[in-house]
């Protein structure tokens, strides 16, 4: 079969490999439709994914139907549409038994650790797969679950609910999910960009405020809009080192900052910036099991995902794909393979 390989930074093929087969019970084989690529697969092929290992077929946001299962497998069948989970954890070390599968000691994330699903087949195992219902949702935008998944991760993590007053840096894709999903779980959130396209398209996804960093002051934005509170939660998916920073400085006391990178690059951060206000910060990996409220929120028409969707190409134009990320960035936002 044909497969998206980086056999090392900058270096990617689409290279022939063997299609994977059932070989323990709880196997599932699935025919690709559609993937989406996600900023950790930039940074695999770039070599800014440190928790990457090379060579890699990539890819993790996937959909498509099943063509073959293990003989334990019982809740999807041969012909259902499914979304796969990508987190595959040993379920006996520390963050395992405490509930916490996504940071697993012994974590296999497909995609980054093990084959990924930007080939024309892709194996997973049966608990990862979750059937999804073309009646209610579009098999193009089920692609999305996977991301936000990630968003209700964060949500999750910060406690955020009605009320809360929240600063997401970024609108791309990872930032515009966690706003959704801090909407549509009642907070206000300002979400900040340098690109006027991408901060429309927040606004349009339901945004409370949307500013443009280059044009505004950010952080008198953030103290009318928390009455001079500071934000009471700060979600960071610029993930440079100044934007943490950036958010210690704006996070209001007794607040929460959750970071989001997975760059090696350090930050000059001084103790006092955590001590004197008493803020509590969460790192955040991947999604722990988060997919069936995923699902949820597409069904019931909380969130818009496929507003995201602003190029699809077909799998073999992967140069194409990952040209128009780099180059165009102030119109990207969510693009899609097809197989």
């Amino acid at each position: 079969m044909k497969a998206i390989s980086v056999s090392k930074p900058f270096e990617l093929t689409v290279a022939d490999v063997p299609a994977p087969t059932v070989t323990k019970d709880d196997d599932v084989i699935i025919k690709v439709a559609f993937g989406g690529i996600c900023g950790s697969d930039i940074g695999i092929y770039t070599g800014g994914n440190s928790l990457a290992k090379y060579p890699a077929i990539i890819g993790h946001e996937f959909v498509g139907t099943v063509v073959e299962t293990g003989k334990a497998v019982m809740h999807v069948k041969v012909g259902d549409y499914v979304v796969s989970d990508i987190v595959n954890s040993c379920g006996h070390c520390y963050a395992c038994r405490t509930g916490h599968h996504n940071v697993c000691k012994n974590l296999q994330v497909t995609g980054v650790h093990s084959q990924g699903g930007f080939a024309e087949y892709a194996k997973t195992r049966a608990d990862n797969v979750y059937l999804v219902d073309t009646d209610k949702i579009p098999r193009k935008t089920a692609c999305l679950i996977e991301p936000y998944a990630v968003g209700v991760e964060i949500n999750t993590r910060a406690s955020i609910a009605a009320g809360d007053k929240v600063v997401v840096f970024g609108s791309g894709p990872a930032g515009l999910a966690v706003m959704q999903v801090a909407r549509a779980r009642g907070a206000e959130v300002l979400i900040t960009d340098i690109f006027e396209e991408r901060l429309q398209l927040a606004r349009e996804m339901g945004a409370t405020k949307a500013i443009n960093v280059k044009d505004v002051d950010m952080r008198q934005a953030v103290s009318e809009f928390t009455d001079d509170e500071g934000a009471h939660v700060v979600v960071d998916a610029v993930c440079s080192p100044q934007s943490i920073l950036d958010a210690l400085d704006i996070v209001a006391p007794s607040g929460r900052f959750v970071v989001l990178g997975t760059g090696a690059t350090p930050s000059e951060i001084p103790q006092v910036a955590f001590t004197k206000k008493g803020i509590n910060v969460f790192g955040t990996r991947l999604n722990n099991k988060r997919f069936p409220e995923v699902i949820r929120l597409f069904e019931e028409h909380k969130v818009t995902p496929e507003k995201m969707i602003t190029h699809t190409y077909k799998f073999e134009d992967i140069e194409k794909a990952f040209d128009v990320i780099k180059n165009e960035k102030n119109t990207v936002c969510k693009v899609l393979l097809e197989w």
